[in-house]
């Protein structure tokens, strides 16, 4: 008798009409630590399909789905929850002895295609910092007609005044969906997932003005109200979004939309199931947003125009126009959009915009908003008002906008993407998120990506210092941050969006340094984190140059703070999670990088997509 692998399940789960799992695995490839691991257990009634896995990649060959079927036990399909519910791994020996060993999360993805299954059966250890934030993960998780749907923003029990913090943010949750991901509990994401996608066809109104039902909204909270309005017909759970109408400025999120496609993607990666991206809503929701990014209008530019505030940096901080933050995730929306919709008719003149637009958006982002010291010296001998099709200085750039902070900061190695690109500006600072985004989702070449994180290494203790990571450099400060944020009390110089320091950015670039396998310098930054988050009760920024202080207006227990720590501890140990997150390089496009930007018309080759 061969050496096999059992999973079997000790819970109930009505309705369950799936069968037990079984993995067929050679017995060398048992670790010999697991060996004195191993307890007796009696074996349960087989269940399910069968999966017979490739030694080591431990990735599925084949399934067999009995007809066969059986209630009374979770399965391995419609189980969400391998740490808590109890998983066992019973492997039978070939004298037909029968022993079973606890598993977590890792096994998450075994049996599932398209999966990244790790590569050998050791559960990762939690310390007890991780247990810490896993506790507070799970307290801040948000329920709807029992069945849990999000993370609050924030969950300070000292606080009497949460504002609009007990809400669940689009963008704040994708940091605990990655989380609950890697953790093997992906019920949570697909709730979420769906219902956010509910709410983009509600009717959205601000003073008579009906934006275009593309929209995703920023945030939403789980209402109890009576039924019909009548006490007498008792209460239901609904759900109340807001879409800016009620957000500081009243701005619109145009992220979230991006994200929700980019987190969409993700669960089909982890988990295989393609029949959520394959729904008929769901592919709708796509194009939808698609729609709304796609329209034409005024702009010479192939990048969204957008105004202040419409992403993590929500405040007026001088970002109107053609932030990076937004193009480089519309770029990865636009890519994970194509891979995810259907070839149906109808769609393909959609998949023809996406192709063309990322030609465009590609070029436009790596040649005009790179900058390293060869291209600031460029700009910094610019002639201005060029009137031709052949001008150098496409954007009419004064060079007397280079300050003299960044002719003594950019080092000699090394490079990053501007903040911001329009005609006669040039935004010069650095952002994280943007420059991170543009590693993971391939819109940075691959020598682009290596000098981005070259440049972090280089400003270490401007970027990362005592807390990872800025969400920008340097702070506005003075006259310029009283015209540009108009004197904003909140984003002084080197406190929230003005130069703070933000933990939840940890996780977005310890995906950047493990696409580029440089896992060392996230390596580095979690060490720091670590030993001052649980200390300072897991604020939501950092204050000061170095990010010594606490913020003085952060709120404590931070969800997004608290995922975005486990969120890079666990794609530190599964680094093959990060391709859910991340996109190659499109060799497709390669050749309008290699084309002279100063040509209207760019090499012909027969990989472009034709439109």
């Amino acid at each position: 008798m061969s050496s096999t692998f059992q999973l079997v399940d000790v819970l109930a789960a009505p309705r369950c009409r799936h069968l037990s799992s079984r993995i067929h695995l050679p017995k060398h490839v048992v670790s010999a630590s697991l060996r004195p691991c191993l307890r007796g257990l009696s074996s349960l009634e087989e269940r399910t399909w069968t999966c017979k896995l490739r030694e080591k990649a431990l990735r599925t060959t084949k399934r067999e789905r009995y007809t066969s079927a059986s209630d009374g036990h979770t399965c391995i399909r419609c189980e969400q929850n391998l740490a808590e519910q109890g998983r066992l791994l019973e492997f039978i020996n070939a004298h037909n002895v029968t022993s079973g060993l606890s598993v977590e999360a890792l096994l998450n993805g075994i049996g599932q295609k398209g999966s990244s299954a790790p590569s050998s059966f050791n559960a990762p250890v939690e310390n007890a910092l991780e247990k810490e934030a896993w506790d507070l993960l799970r307290e801040a998780v948000v329920t709807y007609c029992g069945e849990p749907v999000g993370t609050i923003a924030a969950k300070d029990p000292t606080d009497p005044n949460p504002l609009n913090y007990d809400q669940v943010f689009i963008r704040d949750f994708i940091p605990s969906a990655v989380a609950f991901l890697l953790k093997g509990e992906t019920e949570i994401v697909r709730n979420f997932l769906l219902h956010t996608l509910q709410l983009q066809s509600w009717e959205k109104t601000v003073d008579c003005y009906s934006p275009g039902q593309g929209l995703m909204p920023a945030s939403f909270k789980v209402r109890t109200v009576h039924i019909d309005g009548n006490e007498e017909n008792g209460t239901e759970e609904i759900l109340d979004p807001d879409f800016g109408e009620a957000a500081i400025g009243r701005v619109a999120p145009v992220d979230s939309g991006l994200w929700w496609i980019i987190l969409l993607r993700a669960y089909g990666k982890c988990t295989g199931d393609k029949s959520v991206q394959e729904r008929v809503d769901v592919q709708t929701g796509i194009k939808m947003i698609l729609k709304v990014c796609l329209a034409d209008g005024f702009d010479m530019f192939p990048t969204l125009l957008v105004t202040d505030g419409s992403c993590m940096i929500d405040r007026r901080m001088g970002i109107h126009g053609h932030p990076l933050e937004i193009q480089a995730l519309f770029y990865h929306a636009l890519r994970c959009a194509r891979e995810i919709l259907l070839p149906e008719e109808g769609a393909q003149d959609l998949i023809r915009q996406i192709n063309s637009r990322l030609a465009a958006l590609s070029f436009h982002i790596q040649e005009y908003y790179w900058l390293d010291i060869v291209k600031l010296n460029e700009i910094y001998r610019y002639k201005t008002e060029e009137y031709s099709t052949e001008a150098v200085n496409k954007f009419n750039i004064y060079p007397e906008q280079v300050s003299q902070w960044l002719l003594d900061w950019l080092p000699e190695s090394g490079g990053y993407f501007i903040g911001n690109l329009q005609p006669a500006h040039m935004d010069f600072r650095w952002f994280t998120l943007g420059n991170m985004w543009s590693i993971c989702g391939g819109l940075a070449t691959p020598k682009q990506s290596e000098n981005i994180l070259r440049l972090v290494e280089s400003k270490w203790q401007d970027l990362v210092a005592t807390m990872p990571i800025k969400i920008c450099f340097p702070a506005l400060t003075d006259e310029e941050w009283r015209i540009i944020t108009g004197a904003d009390p909140k984003n002084t110089a080197w406190s929230y969006h003005n130069g703070g320091s933000w933990p939840t950015l940890l996780w977005q670039f310890t995906v950047a340094c493990i696409k580029m396998n440089r896992a060392d310098l996230a390596e580095r930054a979690v060490e720091i984190a670590e030993k001052r988050l649980s200390r300072d009760r897991w604020p939501e920024y950092y204050d000061t140059k170095k990010g010594r202080f606490i913020g003085k207006q952060a709120r404590l227990y931070q969800t997004w703070s608290i995922a975005g720590f486990l969120t890079a501890k666990l794609m530190l140990k599964n680094p093959n999670a990060a391709s859910w997150l991340t996109c190659d390089e499109d060799e497709t496009y390669a050749i309008f990088r290699e084309a002279n930007p100063q040509k209207r018309k760019f090499k012909a080759s027969p990989k472009i997509f034709v439109v």
